[in-house]
């Protein structure tokens, strides 16, 4: 289990840190989020300019893809989605595998820009419309390029600017397509539904061992605002054609913002679609109930690789480029991939990885020694080889093996400990309102010392949270100011607290 925490930001962070690592602190449940997208299999997508907020208050000129016209729908459903004519990152294209998907691309960017194209790793893509370019069809200014690919294959996949890219792409012009299973394997479909589910599918792949209960998108960017400067400063000067093809200062790269879905800590934790951010509609704000899978789709949208790092537990690689990691012995068809507590979010990288957490590993009851409803009875839900009984035939694993409950998912060796270390003080002004009140999972009445009847509680789930983030200490400021960047909460609710993905 991976409890590690970075410790270099002061006494109060240290605090803070260890508070995470320990399942301690914790943090409201208002803004879950999802995978946002839109459907197609046609879509009307536009280049065009406007600007991204940051916490610190810049408000950055930028690019990105938009659509527009309406598209065919959002997945998964909400009241507040939108698909503006410029957003970033561009719409998530959801498909289903053996589709035939059209994507026209209109260039609305500036004159300055020139032209521009979208580059889709892993497809074969036929062309139409536009000119000629170095990697793909492009689009000149005002006029459209259509793209034609067959989603042969399912998994998690980038798109991107293949016209200048080293720009485009720093300035916005980047996205992601997830290619959803046609089949459900039965080891999926015998699982049970989870609350409030929003999944895309049931699986990621067409494979036994790719079932999940919760997804979430995760698309890590770098900005530099002196480069975004310059661009806007070229293209203001020029309104007339031609203009001179844009020039800026790439290297020394020096970025000074580092964003989650287009978003820095803590806008990604508002809610998807919020009009606050009109040009950055998807949040990343993991949450989930002990035992559930969490697929974590990662993918790295930058020019730096950015360290993803992750508290809880490891994470199992299922696939890398929307390949799965399988075993090289003929007809085992077992999964192959590390668990990993980082991933590298390489430039331009898909990975696909399965995350759960149970409490293993705290060594101490994580519901509590008095709670009802977790007494370990059932020891069936994994045997002592982890062979999970949703997934296994009865006759293949060891139902008296000592494992996790089958419904608090309790990590049963654990069961009665008690907490081994002496509970925060809630009134301690770094714990705060983000502290739950208590180290047992849903059980307010735990606290020593109670929170006064009507004050704020920013977690009145009582659940654990721990810091998702760049392992690049630099990268979890705004600006130079931490907190801030590519950080987030995960979120591990109580059975009973009803997590609302909607948003």
């Amino acid at each position: 289990m991976n409890n590690s925490t970075t410790n270099m930001f002061g006494a109060v962070t240290r605090v803070l840190s260890s508070l995470i690592a320990a399942g301690g602190l914790l943090l409201g449940g208002s803004s879950q989020a999802a995978v946002h997208g839109i459907t197609g299999p046609v879509f009307n997508l536009s280049a065009s300019a406007a600007t991204i907020s940051q916490p610190d208050g810049a408000s950055i000129y930028s690019w990105g893809y938009g659509c527009t016209a309406a598209p065919a729908g959002f997945a998964p459903a909400n009241p507040a989605a939108n698909c503006p004519l410029m957003q970033m990152p561009g719409p998530t294209m959801i498909v289903n595998e053996g589709a035939t998907v059209t994507v026209n691309l209109t260039n609305s960017l500036p004159l300055a820009a020139g032209n521009t194209s979208i580059v889709f790793p892993g497809m074969t893509v036929t062309s139409s419309g536009g000119v000629d370019g170095v990697l793909t069809k492009e689009a000149a200014n005002g006029n459209t390029v259509t793209y034609t690919f067959t989603a042969s294959k399912p998994g998690t996949y980038s798109y991107y600017s293949g016209t200048q890219s080293d720009l485009q792409i720093e300035m916005g012009l980047f996205g992601a397509i997830i290619v959803l299973p046609t089949s459900v394997t039965p080891n999926c479909s015998n699982r049970p539904v989870p609350q409030g589910d929003m999944r895309l599918a049931a699986s990621a792949y067409d494979h036994p061992d790719s079932c999940y209960d919760r997804e979430y998108l995760f698309q890590f960017s770098e900005m530099s605002s002196i480069i975004h400067e310059q661009v806007q400063a070229q293209v203001n000067a020029c309104t007339v054609a031609p203009c001179q093809q844009l020039l800026a200062s790439m290297e020394p790269y020096r970025p000074n913002y580092y964003m989650v879905n287009g978003r820095s800590m803590p806008d990604d934790m508002d809610v998807a679609y919020s009009a606050t951010y009109p040009t950055q509609p998807y949040n990343g704000n993991p949450h989930m109930h002990p035992g559930e899978l969490v697929l974590m789709r990662v993918i790295g949208q930058g020019h730096w690789q950015h360290p993803f790092h992750f508290h809880g537990n490891h994470a199992r690689v299922l696939a890398r480029d929307a390949s799965m990691l399988l075993s090289q012995t003929p007809g085992s068809n077992k999964l192959a991939g590390p668990l990993l507590f980082t991933i590298a979010t390489v430039s331009g990288q898909t990975v696909d990885a399965i995350f759960s957490w149970t409490g293993q590993g705290l060594n101490w009851d994580v519901y509590g020694l008095d709670s009802v409803g977790h007494s370990c009875n059932n020891k069936a839900a994994f045997d002592a080889n982890g062979r999970n009984k949703f997934t296994t035939p009865a006759s293949a694993y060891d139902p008296t093996s000592v494992g996790f409950d089958a419904t608090t998912h309790e990590y049963c060796l654990d069961h009665g400990k008690p907490i081994p270390v002496t509970p925060p003080d809630p009134n301690i002004v770094v714990n705060g309102q983000w502290y739950g009140g208590t180290p047992y999972i849903g059980l307010q009445s735990a606290n020593p010392t109670p929170e006064a009847p009507g004050t704020l509680n920013q977690n009145p789930e009582a659940g654990y949270a721990y810091m998702w983030h760049s392992h690049n200490e630099r990268e979890i400021t705004t600006n130079d100011v931490f907190p801030g960047g590519m950080m987030m909460m995960l979120l591990i609710d109580p059975a009973s607290w009803s997590i609302d993905e909607t948003q």
